[in-house]
């Protein structure tokens, strides 16, 4: 798909890979690209940078009523939605000892967001004759995070979310990409600059990550991977699952320390 005259979504668009992707859209030649985020003055600021390309939604994407009304509000208002990146998320460090309260905040923005959205959008687009979906994963969604159990299951979910779409869809005129880089130099990273584990092959900047993003969405690619080395550690993973478990286990060693015993009932 080129950029040039649709109409693009971006959610999380206030900050780090979600601004850097409605910047490039706008640069492509999108008609429009509404950028939505809980933080709406950042939002706001954002969509100012677009010049009249940009526009703006307040919205909080962990609640399904709220990712509806953003696409329909924009619908209502712009026409058919092209593209949606689906961009917010979320990461909490630690493991299964974690609130549930604290796994549900996980999963509702890194994967229920992507379901809504794909609720909301599915039918019109399969109506209308096709549309695309970009859904921001993780390579932890491919290999796993380590330190954080909710973040590696989270985008475990949202990788298989995507495949399942374009499965099941994409005959029907249905695109689907799922973006998974390594280490962004974002606020996420919580100011380790080396991008700690995540970073070991590297930390890009967000505008790099948009630029990979534009170019896969281009080449209608399912799996785009800003950071190369992810293909071939899928590729080890997938051959010898065994060797590839003891190397992480030796990763986790070293990242993230002993391990915290899981809370008792």
């Amino acid at each position: 798909m080129e950029l040039a005259d649709r109409l693009v979504v971006v959610t999380g668009g206030a900050s780090g890979i979600g601004r850097s992707l409605a910047r490039a859209a706008a640069t492509e030649g999108a008609r429009t690209v509404v950028v939505v985020d809980r933080d709406g003055p950042g939002a706001v600021a954002v969509a100012a940078e677009l010049g009249h390309r940009g526009t703006a939604i307040a919205a909080d994407l962990a609640d399904e009523s709220e990712v509806t009304r953003v696409v329909d509000t924009v619908e209502a208002e712009h026409g058919p939605i092209d593209l949606f990146c689906s961009n917010a998320g979320v990461l909490s460090i630690g493991g299964v000892e974690l609130p549930d309260d604290e796994w549900r905040r996980v999963m509702d923005i890194n994967v229920m967001a992507h379901l809504w959205a794909a609720r909301a959008l599915v039918p019109r687009m399969l109506e209308r004759g096709g549309g695309y979906l970009l859904n921001t994963a993780s390579a932890a969604g491919l290999l796993t995070q380590v330190g954080s159990a909710p973040y590696s299951v989270s985008k475990h979910a949202a990788v298989a979310l995507a495949e399942w779409l374009t499965i099941t869809y994409g005959h029907a005129g249905l695109k689907v990409s799922a973006l998974c880089p390594q280490a962004v130099a974002t606020a996420m990273l919580g100011g380790h600059d080396d991008g700690g584990v995540a970073g070991l092959d590297g930390v890009m900047s967000a505008d790099e990550v948009a630029i990979a993003a534009i170019a896969g969405i281009r080449d209608e690619r399912f799996l785009i991977l800003p950071h190369a080395d992810v293909a071939e550690y899928e590729r080890r993973r997938a051959t010898d699952r065994e060797r590839w478990l003891e190397g992480m286990r030796r990763l986790n060693d070293r990242f993230a320390g002993p391990p915290m015993a899981p809370r008792q009932p």
